[in-house]
């Protein structure tokens, strides 16, 4: 997903100050804001997460 996409999503969940943050930061608070945990990035190969619409750009 691209960083434009990915603001308009954060200012969807009510993240505002989207400008501050790198994208991979970004994903991590609207995971948060949507009550998952922040896990977007992290070594785990083995994502049990089917529905995560950021499952593409993290496995990658």
């Amino acid at each position: 997903m691209r960083l434009l996409e990915v603001e308009r999503k954060a200012r969807s969940v009510g993240i505002r100050d989207t400008w501050k943050h790198a994208k991979v930061e970004l994903i991590k608070r609207i995971q948060c804001a949507e009550g998952y945990s922040p896990c977007f990035g992290t070594d785990n190969k083995t994502c049990g997460r089917m529905d995560c619409c950021w499952r593409g750009d993290c496995l990658k």
